[in-house]
């Protein structure tokens, strides 16, 4: 059985976070190599990894990923996933979400408070902008450069003290988790590639209510998307504190997550291996 991990030009071997899936892969009669989307490679699996740079080439990745059926997680994810108005969705759905609001040409309602100004599709937080309370010129040009739709957020002031809390799940069932530091600061640093701001991450064990929030976050994510959760190869949630420390989601990443291997217990990517032997079973 042969597995392709999908990457990008700029990180050939992914940043080193999947390192132990290779070898955790062979163990169980898997063999993994890497290689850059877009490239046609035979394989009986393609798991999105470090396919960052899609933001600057989305149609042609919706494009790659639809022509590719042994893809994980699935195209139909993939393109309701990479456009973060699935927020909406989710809130909808009686997710706790932080409160986001698609901005257009002409937006005015602006946050009281400090706020996010961020591209609809992006990764690794290009394009994000935290603007100063009442700063809504700033705001407005920002929007304008990015010309597309963007998100409009309160800034959840909490998460410069605690962070953020990333939740893994594999094969849809709860993996280990993660923190994450502020990443909207003015020592943020970009990595060299250039595609992503450089985390501070730690272990992580997370409270009850963020392990509610994040079971049920999966679970409104599958009922949207016509999927049930072990269709989910990975999934991670971000969580953050809101305004009375309640968890609110941030983030559902469902494309090309980096999930935290280097930060928990060597365990996890034998779930992962076992993950991904279930998905070749169910071909």
């Amino acid at each position: 059985m042969k597995v392709v991990f999908a990457t990008c030009d700029a990180l050939p071997a992914g940043d080193g976070d999947d390192d132990a899936l290779v070898g955790a892969l062979a163990d169980v009669g898997v063999h993994a190599s890497w290689a850059a989307w877009g490239t046609s490679t035979p394989a009986d699996l393609v798991v999105l990894r470090s396919t960052w740079d899609y933001p600057e080439r989305l149609p042609e990745f919706l494009a790659w990923c639809d022509a590719e059926p042994a893809l994980v997680n699935p195209a139909s994810v993939v393109r309701w996933n990479t456009d973060k108005a699935y927020l909406v969705d989710l809130a909808r759905h009686g997710v706790p979400v932080v409160p986001t609001a698609v901005a257009g040409p002409g937006f005015a309602d602006w946050p009281d408070g400090e706020f996010v100004v961020k591209p609809t599709v992006g990764a690794g937080s290009r394009g994000a902008l935290r603007v100063a309370a009442g700063d809504h010129e700033t705001a407005a040009a920002h929007l304008a450069a990015l010309a597309a739709p963007a998100l409009v957020q309160p800034y959840q002031s909490h998460v410069d003290s605690v962070g953020e809390t990333a939740m893994v799940f594999l094969g849809g069932q709860y993996s280990h988790a993660f923190t994450k530091g502020a990443m909207l600061t003015p020592d943020a640093e970009y990595d060299e590639s250039g595609l992503y701001i450089v985390e501070r991450l730690a272990g992580a064990s997370p409270s009850p209510a963020q392990r509610r929030v994040a079971e049920d976050v999966l679970d409104a994510a599958a009922e949207l998307t016509g999927l049930r959760r072990p269709d989910f190869l990975y999934a991670r949630v971000d969580l953050i504190p809101g305004p009375d420390h309640a968890p609110l989601l941030l983030e559902l990443e469902l494309v090309e997550p980096s999930l935290g291997f280097r930060h928990t217990d060597a365990t996890a990517p034998l779930r992962f291996a076992s993950a991904v032997r279930t998905a070749l079973s169910r071909r």
